[in-house]
């Protein structure tokens, strides 16, 4: 499955945006999700707990699976079995680097891929810029898992078929033509849905157009999911008398349940978390600037406020010398210093100097101006002019306020 924003991409599950900031800065640490296996391509890659769960019942079905075809293994059927679910996920993870590829070499950052219950999420941070970029990055996933299940059927063709080799060599190229078939289907949050997004995104020439067609489409397909998937696979199983036909039949159920869910909030999610990206525009660092004026570090607090007042300002800068900006007023530095003790304080006491990455362009607005933010958290920073004039000050309190109202507007 491919979502975006930040993006999952892969065969598994949605997304959501990182928010802009918090009052306390700290550098984020790296969000795990699970054990980390490695780091191919410099993207770490998470095992979530939930897919141990997976991997035993694959275990469990397939060596009941093999307790018919190859009797004589006996319990050693389970290794073999537990074997294949490995080899299973190997494969969902060459689908998952599939896509981290692409989008590395489109220049769009990946923040991890994880492996999980059903499948395997790329979680790519930005959209892509055309539609044609889109199909690609969406479409190689599942081009990779059909290649394996041709190189696992050639596979076959050099083992006897009744053996270990030739039943786990069959078994790969099934499933893996099963997670072909299965991410081809055309709606969000499934790399098919990406795939149908590019398309209406290139007729229409507007990417929400998209977006809108491929959600509904997963929608509908969530709903075909929970109805046809009992049907498809155990049919006249629901009017079974027999006590096994009866599990079997709510095995089935359940299965399609999930399924349907995790594709019905996918779609939902795609497409609210596009629609959220339609306001992001509204952000705009000169807009939500505030005014601010310049002191010097031995100016005492009160008398800098009083200039600010005259000024119709709301932010202090700290200038050296030849006025060029050295460090910021802190807010809430400020609000903790009693009003009869302001006179004797200078505003050097309540500055944090001004960092690498604390000077943002007034330009910046959208999804650029929120990772400007998240590079170099802070609580304030200094809004410069393309020419480096300053402009003022952008505290992260007034871009947090502003990302929550356009969350909170109905959609």
């Amino acid at each position: 499955m491919d979502n975006s924003g930040q993006r999952q991409s892969g065969s598994g599950g949605p997304d959501h945006p990182t928010e802009p900031g918090d009052r306390k800065p700290e550098r984020p640490k790296e969000v795990g999700g699970g054990f980390l296996m490695g780091r191919p391509f410099g993207v770490p890659v998470y095992v979530a707990p939930s897919w141990f769960l997976v991997a035993a019942l694959i275990t469990w079905v397939f060596g009941g699976q093999l307790d018919r075809v190859l009797p004589e293994l006996g319990t050693a059927r389970y290794l073999v079995s537990l074997f294949f679910a490995i080899a299973f996920y190997a494969s969902v993870l060459v689908h998952e680097l599939a896509h981290t590829v692409a989008a590395l070499r489109f220049k769009l950052p990946v923040r991890r891929i994880q492996l999980q219950f059903f499948g395997g999420v790329s979680e790519i941070e930005k959209e892509s810029e055309t539609p044609g970029r889109e199909f690609v990055l969406a479409f190689v996933g599942p081009l990779l898992s059909l290649v394996l299940a041709g190189l696992f059927y050639l596979g076959m063709q050099t083992v006897e078929s009744g053996t270990v080799p030739g039943v786990l060599l069959a078994g790969l190229m099934i499933s893996n033509l099963i997670v072909a078939a299965f991410n081809l289907l055309p709606g969000l949050p499934l790399d098919g849905g990406r795939m149908l997004r590019a398309v209406v995104w290139k007729i229409s020439g507007k990417p929400m157009t998209g977006t809108i067609a491929a959600a509904w489409t997963g929608r509908a397909l969530a709903v075909a999911v929970l109805i046809g998937l009992p049907l498809i696979t155990h049919s006249g199983g629901f009017g079974d008398t027999d006590g096994f036909g009866s599990v079997d039949s709510l095995t089935d159920a359940l299965l399609a349940a999930i399924l349907a869910a995790i594709i019905w909030t996918g779609a939902g999610n795609s497409l609210r978390m596009a629609r959220l990206r339609e306001r992001l525009p509204d952000l705009r660092a000169r807009a939500l600037t505030r005014r601010a004026v310049p002191v010097t570090a031995d100016t005492p607090l009160s008398e800098a406020l009083r200039r600010a007042n005259e000024a119709g300002a709301r932010a202090l800068v700290v200038v050296d010398g030849q006025g060029a900006p050295t460090a910021l007023v802190r807010e809430a530095a400020i609000v903790g210093i009693p009003e009869h003790r302001r006179p004797w304080v200078a505003v050097s006491g309540l500055a944090q100097d001004l960092k690498e990455g604390m000077r943002v362009s007034a330009e910046l607005t959208g999804e650029q101006l929120l990772e400007t933010l998240r590079a170099t958290p802070a609580t304030e920073y200094l809004v410069v002019e393309e020419t480096g004039e300053i402009y003022g000050v952008l505290s992260t309190v007034d871009v947090e306020r502003a990302f929550m109202a356009a969350m909170a507007r109905p959609f």
